[in-house]
Order: structure tokens, then C-alpha cells, then sequence
């Protein structure tokens, strides 16, 4: 498993692309070799590859544009191609089915993204979805996100599994990275701890007290992710770079390379 940066975390020095363009430089000068591509500024594909094969990097996932993703499949396609790109992925489901977190819900969303789904996944490349609490939570008998990966084949719908949201929604991260064995190419990490009031804040990995990492860890290895993204979506007031660089130095320090 490569350990690489969520551009989410430094999305606010990725908003112009001279921003983009060294905050690549720096991630890679930190040691890593693989980002995601989510949060920054609008770029071209061109344009990114030629970065990309600049500084060492590869972006084996992007979390792209619902609207495009599914109302242009095949220029989506092309697009993440261009870079090099095999997961294409979404951050969220659009709000209104978070909010109508129903078996018609679910179904009349699953039934808008299938055919971009099967589209990709006839060429070799893959959708990806990224929980976050919501879909833990029980639509009748079973968990939205069991039926969300009951809808498609492993090898055509993936979880970027987020282990935080998990931890926060009351499930076992562990218990979930072996059930979604197959799906989760891609993971997400973030530490957690409780502040006086019980609530869950995101802290730089390694820094937590929340959640067993060594056996998130050993979950991951096992069940065969390729790559892990330091993912901290709020740094509370901290330097996004600092906590990224002391994420990445806990990762290597388990053994993990960039």
C-alpha cells in the first residue's frame, strides 16, 4: 500500500493553478509519489499529466463531478485517461438523496449512475464512491452502503473508504475494510479524537486516541488496498502542510512508503 496525499486537505493552496503546480511540487517533495486529485481548481488534463510527470507523481483517483460523470461518461473518461487515471471517483451522493436516505432513494440514484458505471467499467477503469457517515446508517433491515455495493460487481463499483467517517458512524472500520474486500483499492486516513463535549474532530494520523490504526492497518494490508490518502478535511487552524507532513512521517514510521 502507497501512502499519498488527498489534495482536499491543502485544497485552499490549489486554487489557482500556479497554487496547483507547487503545492504538487511540495507534496512530492515530501516523498510522496501519488495524490488525489479533489478539491483544487479547474485544470486540464493535459496540463495535469505534464505536472504530474514532472514531479514524480501519478493521480490514481479524482473525485469528479457528479453532473459530468453523469451526463458525459466517455468525456470523463477521457479525461481521467489522459492522466493516467483508472478510479473515478465522487466525493458524496447529491444532497437530496442524503436527505431522502430511502430504498427509492437510493434506487433512483443508483439508476442514474449505472450506465456511467457500466460505461467505465466496460473500459477498464473503475467508479469509486467515498462514504462518509451517512451511509452507515440502516435504510430498513440493511445499511445504505450494503445496498449501494449490492447494486454492481466489486470489479465495476468501489469504496474509497473512509475509515474516519466509519469510526464516527459507530462501526467497526476493520469489520468493514475485510466486508468490503475487493472494493476498497483506494482508503482514506484521518485520526480522531473527542473534544468535552463528546464530539468527533479530526486530528494529523498518529495523533489520535480514538481508533486502532494498528489494526486498520493490518486490515488494509490484508485485504489488499493499493493506496492509503491522508485525508484531513479540517487541520483546526493548523497548517494543512504541517499536518500532512506529520501524517506522512507516521505512515513511514509503521513501514509504509510514498
Amino acid at each position: 500500500m502507497l501512502i499519498g496525499a488527498q489534495l482536499y486537505t491543502l485544497r485552499e493552496a490549489c486554487s489557482t493553478l500556479e497554487g496547483l503546480d507547487e503545492t504538487l511540487k511540495r507534496v512530492a517533495d515530501m516523498g510522496m509519489t501519488t495524490v488525489q486529485l479533489s478539491g483544487v481548481c479547474a485544470y486540464e488534463p493535459d496540463w495535469m499529466a505534464e505536472k504530474l510527470k514532472a514531479y514524480g507523481l501519478s493521480a490514481p483517483i479524482t473525485h469528479f463531478a457528479y453532473d459530468r460523470i453523469t451526463s458525459d461518461p466517455e468525456g470523463t473518461l477521457k479525461f481521467h485517461q489522459t492522466m493516467g487515471t483508472p478510479y473515478i471517483g465522487i466525493g458524496i451522493m447529491p444532497e437530496k438523496y442524503l436527505k431522502d436516505m430511502t430504498e427509492q432513494g437510493l434506487a433512483e440514484f443508483l439508476g442514474i449512475i449505472r450506465p456511467a458505471v457500466e460505461y467505465f467499467a466496460a473500459a477498464g477503469s473503475k467508479f469509486m464512491y467515498h462514504n462518509h457517515w451517512h451511509e452507515l446508517a440502516k435504510v430498513g433491515d440493511r445499511y445504505a452502503l450494503d445496498i449501494l455495493c449490492d447494486a454492481f460487481p466489486a470489479d465495476h463499483f468501489g469504496i474509497t473508504a473512509d475509515v474516519f467517517w466509519m469510526q464516527h458512524a459507530g462501526v467497526d472500520p476493520v469489520e468493514w475494510l475485510h466486508k468490503l474486500k475487493g472494493r476498497t483499492d483506494c482508503v482514506h486516513f484521518k485520526d480522531m479524537i473527542k473534544d468535552a463535549d463528546g464530539k468527533s474532530k479530526m486530528v494529523a494520523n498518529g495523533e489520535g486516541t480514538e481508533m486502532d490504526y494498528s489494526a486498520i492497518l493490518k486490515a488494509c494490508v490484508d485485504t489488499g488496498v493499493k493506496y492509503g490518502f491522508i485525508e484531513q478535511d479540517d487541520c483546526g487552524g493548523q497548517d494543512p502542510f504541517d499536518c500532512m507532513k506529520r501524517s506522512f512521517a507516521y505512515f513511514k514510521a509503521q513501514g509504509f512508503k510514498g
